[in-house]
């Protein structure tokens, strides 16, 4: 028992005179012990890990001149027509300006906009409610938020109306004020609904529109995005941007592909 007593003064001594024990005093038999920790800090398996910072902000970088020309667009200008071809982020950077603009409280909400044409192929009739029958056709936005958001957070700020995805079809009539608004795959637009689109930006509000010109599921000379683009260069607060070959960040092959098909 002496020797037990004498052994526990110990521990207390070393641990007030910076020994390795900084917790409860444990007994000689005892079969859980402290491990040793440095004056003032909590244990840890790695030295480093108690210097880093916990928190994750996904950071946004051009991978390209293009898109960097894309991004200082959207940043100077209340209205971007980003036209390039597959695999250049056209879609991504768009819809990550978005979140980020409202996150940063820019903007009160981000609306979504894409036509519902199938890419050469009838997928036939869709079950369910009108969201359901959409799905399909909306899926690369929900994609390009969930890689921003988490999925729980785009379902939650979807609830709360600000996050809106909607087709072109139900854009008639309105005005977008205090918004974000993403129009996605713009080449499979009419000239008639990209004038509509174009004229529904409102006060406070930052429009993003992105397609490719040779790339249309429409009828030859029906879609209306290269007259719209032309027509709009030569005003100086909308910004064109023309993204090449070399803007895509796709796997390789598909660059080597487009420059041949």
């Amino acid at each position: 028992m002496e020797a037990l007593m004498t052994k526990r003064a110990a521990l207390k001594r070393q641990a007030r005179e910076g020994g390795a024990f900084d917790g409860p005093d444990y007994g000689q038999d005892a079969k859980v012990r402290r491990l040793p920790t440095p004056q003032g800090r909590g244990w840890s398996p790695h030295p480093s890990n108690d210097d880093r910072d916990q928190s994750y902000l996904k950071t946004l970088k051009p991978k390209s001149e293009g898109q960097a020309e894309l991004l200082n667009a959207i940043d100077a200008h209340n209205l971007t027509l980003a036209l390039g071809p597959a695999g250049t982020g056209k879609t991504y950077l768009a819809v990550a300006k978005a979140v980020e603009a409202l996150e940063a409280g820019k903007v009160g909400r981000i609306v979504l906009s894409r036509p519902a044409v199938e890419a050469g192929e009838s997928i036939g009739f869709l079950p369910g409610a009108m969201e359901d029958k959409l799905a399909p056709y909306l899926r690369p936005l929900y994609d390009a938020l969930s890689d921003r958001l988490s999925m729980k957070r785009v379902g939650a700020l979807m609830a709360e109306g600000l996050i809106e995805i909607a087709p072109i079809g139900y854009m008639r009539g309105r005005t977008l004020n205090n918004a974000f608004v993403v129009v996605d795959e713009a080449q499979n637009c009419t000239y008639t609904q990209l004038k509509m689109l174009l004229t529904r930006l409102g006060w406070h509000s930052t429009m993003v529109v992105t397609g490719d010109p040779h790339q249309s599921d429409l009828l030859p000379g029906v879609s209306g995005l290269a007259d719209i683009a032309e027509k709009l260069t030569v005003v100086p607060e909308i910004a064109v941007v023309k993204l090449a070959d070399r803007d895509i960040v796709r796997h390789p092959l598909v660059a080597s592909m487009i420059g041949v098909l």
